[in-house]
């Protein structure tokens, strides 16, 4: 099956809208412990992933299925996407300067 990219530009445009929603609240609390707390925060959130899914012989979408409420392995995923968002664009507005090249 290919992929459909009608149905990821739908969930990146959610993505947006519940980052903006959550900056109200939230502001950048994510990276308040610098890199190594925003990496903690991707490992933690990744942890429960895994903790689903090792129940489920590894199956990830035999998590979801076994477990597709709002609470679930789903909103683990949803929420490791927008983290993930988070440190890139982070990361991507810092001033990197590559080793020089010899």
């Amino acid at each position: 099956m290919p992929a459909n990219f009608d149905k990821i530009e739908k969930l990146a445009q959610r993505d947006i809208a519940q980052l903006q929603h959550a900056e109200k609240s939230y502001g950048d609390s994510w990276r308040k412990r610098g890199g190594v707390g925003a990496f903690m925060m991707l490992a933690r959130k990744f942890d429960r992933i895994e903790n689903q899914s090792m129940k489920n012989h590894w199956d990830v979408f035999g998590a979801i299925l076994e477990d597709p409420s709002s609470a679930g392995i789903l909103d683990d995923i949803r929420d490791l996407r927008c983290y993930l968002y988070l440190v890139e664009a982070y990361a991507s507005s810092l001033e990197v300067h590559p080793p020089d090249a010899k």
